[in-house]
């Protein structure tokens, strides 16, 4: 590599630094959302590695966007290539921000249309038997029993889930306390089986284990005394759809997905779920609930003033 793009790279780097503190400290995101957006820079500096183009951040067009842009199209499907440009219009808006760009290079480069992507959905039989199918007879089933009760009963996000604090815990008043996206923090309801079945966990589970410096607080942990992993839940979840050969492709999101579905179907508002559900845009969570056209005709024949 000629010496001169070696300093290019180095220049980029910098620049990632900065965006990903800004990222940090100013919007306050997850440290996973931090380095996706890392990845989609990381990627078009491989792109410009590999075709020996030396051109800093503050000076790369919108040609040379393009042709990163069309040789991702090869590689990823559309629903990928649209979060890297969008990834990277972040990161040249916050030059702008800076006062180091006077322009958006990408602001003129469209997003491939991927249409609305709509995760699976439970019906309230499957989700009891997923909870029935769990072993209250091994030493994690009680906690099982009650992290599943507090995703679907919730609509919790993993993250928030393998989170949660006994501290956080407000059942007196019947909420839960929840930090989510941004470190932003919601009340979400908490109903008394759900409760029931956490009390039930704390008392004949979790006081038992051995709890690591560090972790008193946490809710739900391992059998080491320490915070379970979201690969631990999306692995708990697995084996129960294999237990009651569930033909459905399942994760944490779907307890999530179903949440909102069912309330929306037993005739909660929109904007109550997005409070629960933690979405700054009421969009997010019209496409979250998948709004089909049957229950669209009935809110009409139900609430419209000339039905």
């Amino acid at each position: 590599m000629p010496k001169m793009f070696y300093f290019g790279i180095m220049n980029w780097n910098k620049y990632i630094k900065e965006y990903q503190s800004y990222l940090r400290i100013e919007r306050g995101l997850s440290k996973n959302t931090i380095e996706n957006y890392g990845f989609d820079i990381e990627r078009l500096c491989l792109f410009l590695e590999t075709n020996q183009i030396d051109v800093s951040p503050l000076k790369i067009n919108e040609e040379t966007l393009q042709q990163f842009i069309y040789s991702v199209s090869k590689e990823v499907n559309p629903r990928s290539q649209a979060r890297i440009i969008s990834g990277l219009k972040s990161f040249f808006s916050y030059l702008i921000f800076e006062d180091l760009r006077n322009d958006n290079p990408l602001e003129l480069i469209e997003s491939p249309k991927t249409g609305r992507k709509l995760p699976d959905t439970l019906a309230v039989e499957e989700i009891d038997a997923l909870i029935s199918a769990i072993d209250l007879s091994s030493n994690e089933g009680e906690r099982n029993r009650a992290l599943l009760e507090t995703l679907y009963g919730c609509g919790l996000r993993v993250s928030e889930l393998v989170t949660l604090k006994i501290s956080d815990l407000f059942f007196d008043e019947g909420f839960l306390k929840i930090t989510g996206k941004g470190n932003k923090q919601r009340f979400v309801p908490v109903g008394e089986l759900t409760q029931k079945y956490i009390e039930i966990y704390k008392n004949a589970t979790r006081n038992h284990l051995n709890i690591q410096k560090g972790f008193e607080d946490v809710l739900f942990l391992n059998r080491r005394g320490r915070q379970l992993t979201r690969a631990m839940i999306f692995t708990i979840i697995k084996d129960l759809a294999v237990k009651i050969n569930l033909n459905k492709k399942i994760s944490p999101h779907t307890f999530r997905h179903s949440f909102a579905t069912h309330l929306l179907e037993n005739g909660a508002d929109l904007r109550s779920i997005q409070l629960m559900l933690g979405h700054e845009s009421i969009t997010t969570t019209e496409i979250y609930v998948h709004l089909d056209r049957k229950y669209l005709t009935e809110v009409i024949n139900t609430y419209h003033p000339r039905k």
